[in-house]
């Protein structure tokens, strides 16, 4: 599992780490350039000491036992080449006749030399580079001694400072773990750095979400179990009719009975079924083109036995092409619902016509009934839930234009009741974007 706090504080060590390390190379080389012009100026300061005038050949120095890293040699030649003066003789100090600065590599080790010409003599001072190097080295230590020590407070300051930025989303994990399962309320977005409220913001969203699918949940159990009380009552009573019937005339008509309160409970399940899948976010299927009128040739085709056994004439019209982006199966649901209620509601010798075709930009689905109609001010009621205008017809559910307006939603589509033809019967109208 990946660690936010773990990869802040790797790359913030690495990064200190290198740093130190880049300075520390830095400062050395510094060091060590600073240290060759201090030692190079002691040089020319020592040559230019000598006297000008000529002297003699002095007696070399008893032989010490100085630190050969340290020692400094001086040598002097007169004009000949003669050597007048060896200030080490023990010392393994090469000879160079080059004037001024020069680097001379030995068995010994290198060498800094310095050679000028002093009076009538040539005066030659050498000194061993690794004193030179250990002193830019012992000044690189000092100059970063202060930051190696404070490394490791930069590094505490580092996790301190990481686990306080981090505490906002360590708050928002905890208000979150304590929510129970009912508890939806938005999460407090007070005083919360810029990096989390977006988080925050997208939870409280979900949160909104939830409690609106949850809300339409109960509501739709509530409802549920409110209407299936009256059917399933219903059954049970005429159970006991059958029961207790005494002749077989009368056994007959509390069967009937039972069997057209069973189909009533059936259907009323069936329909609460098809709208909790027409519930907003319950389907995820996604949209793509649909041919109109292939759903309504399969709607009308299914409809045909129901509409012929009443004596309805259920007809099509489709013209060709016309899609929409849609699912398939929900408008097949949407469009059974229109033409079941218009056959179911048209009287025998009635007629019921389904429409296919496109008006402009949009596509359009059109159900015309000759059957009673529904009346203006009852138009937008029937698009509740378990409202039946036809309060005559036993099987009606109060569900089927529910489900019809939620999948329209779904599409982005409209609903448009009106008188049929001449006034008699009922038109509907679903009115679809082009796909």
């Amino acid at each position: 599992m990946i660690s936010i706090r773990r990869r802040l504080l790797l790359w913030l060590f690495a990064g200190l780490t290198l740093s130190t390390a880049v300075a520390a190379v830095a400062v050395y080389l510094r060091a060590r350039v600073e240290a060759q012009d201090l030692f190079d100026y002691q040089l020319q300061l020592m040559a230019a000491a000598f006297p000008r005038q000529g002297f003699g050949i002095a007696a070399a120095p008893p032989s010490e036992a100085a630190d050969e890293d340290n020692v400094v040699v001086v040598q002097i030649w007169d004009a000949s080449g003669a050597q007048l003066y060896l200030s080490r003789p023990g010392a393994a100090a090469p000879e160079n006749t080059d004037l001024g600065f020069s680097t001379v590599a030995s068995p010994g080790g290198s060498w800094r030399i310095y050679s000028a010409v002093v009076g009538d003599n040539v005066v030659q001072v050498s000194q061993p580079t690794r004193a030179r190097d250990e002193l830019a080295a012992s000044l690189a230590l000092r100059t970063m001694l202060p930051l190696l020590v404070l490394v490791p407070v930069l590094m505490m300051l580092s996790w301190v400072t990481v686990g306080r930025g981090l505490k906002p989303l360590n708050e928002v994990t905890s208000a979150v773990g304590r929510r129970s399962a009912d508890d939806l309320e938005p999460l407090p977005d007070r005083s919360l750095p810029r990096e989390v409220m977006p988080l925050v913001a997208a939870l409280n969203r979900l949160l909104a979400r939830l409690d609106q699918a949850l809300s339409l949940q109960r509501s739709f159990i509530a409802d549920a179990a409110h209407e299936l009380r009256t059917p399933l009552t219903a059954v049970r009573l005429q159970t006991q009719i059958a029961e207790r019937a005494s002749s077989d005339a009368e056994r007959t008509a509390a069967f009937a009975q039972l069997k057209s309160g069973t189909e009533r409970a059936a259907r009323l399940v069936e329909q609460l079924l098809a709208l909790a899948r027409t519930e907003p976010e319950a389907t995820e299927r996604a949209l793509m083109a649909v041919s109109l009128g292939d759903v309504a040739r399969q709607v009308v085709a299914a409809q045909a036995a129901i509409a012929e056994a009443k004596r309805v004439e259920l007809g099509l019209s489709s013209d060709a092409a016309v899609n929409v982006q849609g699912d398939s199966e929900a408008l097949r649901v949407m469009l059974g619902n229109l033409v079941d209620n218009a056959v179911r509601y048209t009287p025998s010798g009635g007629t019921v016509d389904v429409t296919v075709s496109r008006d402009g930009s949009h596509a359009c689905v059109a159900i015309t009934d000759t059957g009673p109609g529904i009346p203006p001010s009852a138009r937008e009621r029937v698009f509740d839930r378990f409202y039946r205008h036809q309060s005559g017809d036993a099987q009606g559910s109060g569900l089927g234009l529910a489900i019809v307006r939620r999948i329209a939603q779904r599409h982005g589509a409209t609903i448009e009741l009106a008188d049929g033809p001449g006034g008699a019967g009922l038109k509907v109208v679903v009115r679809f974007a082009a796909g």
